[in-house]
């Protein structure tokens, strides 16, 4: 079963409202990230991310590792996607403007969980669940 390594984040808003992301062509929400390239940590891929895809520009001491989690990859079927997943206060970065699509990337939509109606790929369902229920 092959695994995609991927570094994710959990990004929130004032309201606590979580950012998610929609793939051109793709129906399912995701925390936004991606795939870790060979020469990169995963705060490092996570950043690369940020910026290609949400023009988002962080300082890679910023995001704060939350865990590590796998679920079954949305878009490849057998795959199991694992996750280094980062917490980001919005509030705590320094830019005046809101994430933009970009890149491979066709919606930024900022949600409150559980109440949200867009439909959740299976890591992010998971993640966000994991983020209401602890104390």
């Amino acid at each position: 079963m092959p695994v995609i390594s991927i570094a994710a984040a959990i990004i929130r808003d004032e309201t606590g409202r979580f950012l998610l992301v929609r793939k051109s062509g793709r129906d399912l929400f995701m925390l936004p990230g991606g795939k870790i390239e060979p020469d990169e940590t995963p705060v490092q891929s996570l950043v690369r991310e940020l910026e290609e895809e949400i023009a988002l520009d962080i300082p890679v001491t910023l995001p704060a590792f939350f865990q590590t989690m796998s679920a079954p990859a949305a878009f490849e079927d057998g795959a199991t996607v694992t996750a280094d997943l980062f917490e980001i206060n919005f509030r705590d970065l320094t830019q005046a403007r809101q994430p933009m699509a970009s890149h491979e990337i066709e919606e930024v939509q900022w949600v409150a969980y559980p109440d949200t109606k867009v439909p959740l790929a299976n890591l992010a369902q998971c993640v966000l669940d994991a983020i209401i229920a602890r104390p």
